[in-house]
């Protein structure tokens, strides 16, 4: 593990100190579980990644080639005009 200095505000230090007491943790153990939980809400709230969106669908039209349909479509459009 590594070791971390970390500022806190007196009154921020002293909540810590005695909800650390109340789960009857250590302030460090406390800290960390803190951490992990508030790491887990930004990872599963993060939207995915270019990378991963392309990773995931690829390959889900399987109809025939999407270029092809593209064009037919548009070619459609240009005949509505």
């Amino acid at each position: 593990m590594i070791r971390t200095i970390v500022s806190l505000d007196p009154e921020d230090k002293l909540w810590l100190d005695r909800k650390a007491e109340e789960e009857k943790l250590t302030m460090t153990e406390l800290v960390r579980q803190a951490i992990r939980r508030y790491r887990a809400e930004c990872e599963t709230t993060a939207p995915p990644s270019l990378d991963q969106l392309l990773a995931e669908t690829s390959g889900l039209w399987r109809r025939e080639d999407g270029l092809d349909y593209q064009r037919r479509l548009r070619q459609e459009w240009e005949e509505v005009r």
